[in-house]
């Protein structure tokens, strides 16, 4: 037999330690396994969205501006806002202009009825008078009462004078409407010696009292509260007129408002009885 010997495992060629050695670094060492559970454990707290979450996520801020964006903040919503504001206040002024326009229409409706000669607000009387009812060409009824100055007054005492008795009352419209005529026509035949003495129906002293200074009336006045003079004078509406002369004769009776030159020439040919 040759004296060679085989070659070992160890000096002719490569053991198997040494094959994984030489292999071994090309292959990725795996992790280990705490690095396993590490990095499942970021996954699992940060997981991948998707391309549709990613872009969903983009428009957030976009879609939460919008949203807080009042809507009233586009051109055309402000234009809208506007035209409608202006519209409602322009109907509103229309309608201010109807209301006030048809209530002045009314009031000088009633203004000018008031003051057409022969308007007459009708009145209610007591009814308990037993005097004769006045009548032209008759005495007039005589009676006594207390002015708006806390003077008496009484009609008997007015003989002498030609006398204008009025009958009125400060609620009356035609009553009101007239007043102002008599005051001008009282002032211009005061001198001449005609009185002219107003009663007020439904009213006390007081109130009579306050009229007059309202309006400014300065002819002699009296409250006849309880309608007893006008029963006497058988007042069915307000203003009612009695004419009488210096004689205390009755010469005309005029029941409704009168106009100045119907009082002025009354009150001329009234000096001449």
């Amino acid at each position: 037999m040759s004296d060679q010997t085989t070659p070992e495992a160890g000096h002719g060629a490569l053991g198997d330690d040494e094959l994984f050695d030489d292999v071994l670094p090309l292959v990725e060492e795996p992790a280990s396994s705490d690095g396993l559970d590490a990095l499942e454990e970021r996954q699992a707290a940060q997981p991948v969205r998707s391309g549709i979450d990613a872009l969903a996520e983009a428009d957030v801020p976009a879609a939460k501006a919008s949203a807080s964006r009042d809507w009233t903040d586009t051109p055309d919503a402000r234009a809208r806002i506007r035209s409608s504001r202006l519209g409602t206040l322009g109907v509103l002024l229309v309608t201010a202009v109807l209301v006030i326009g048809g209530m002045w229409l009314v009031n000088r409706s009633k203004a000018a009825s008031a003051s057409t000669p022969g308007a007459a607000t009708a009145v209610t009387i007591p009814g308990r008078s037993t005097v004769p009812a006045p009548a032209v060409g008759k005495a007039a009824q005589d009676f006594t009462a207390t002015g708006i100055d806390g003077k008496t007054v009484s009609l008997g005492g007015l003989k002498g004078h030609p006398v204008w008795l009025t009958f009125g009352a400060s609620w009356c419209a035609s009553c009101q409407a007239e007043v102002p005529d008599i005051e001008a026509t009282y002032k211009k035949f005061a001198s001449r010696g005609v009185v002219v003495l107003a009663v007020n129906i439904t009213e006390d002293t007081a109130a009579v009292k306050a009229y007059a200074q309202r309006v400014g009336l300065t002819y002699p006045m009296v409250a006849d509260p309880n309608s007893v003079i006008a029963d006497e004078y058988r007042v069915n509406a307000i203003p009612s007129h009695f004419f009488i002369d210096s004689n205390g004769t009755i010469q005309k009776i005029h029941e409704g408002s009168m106009s100045p030159d119907d009082m002025s020439a009354t009150l001329t040919e009234l000096m001449t009885k």
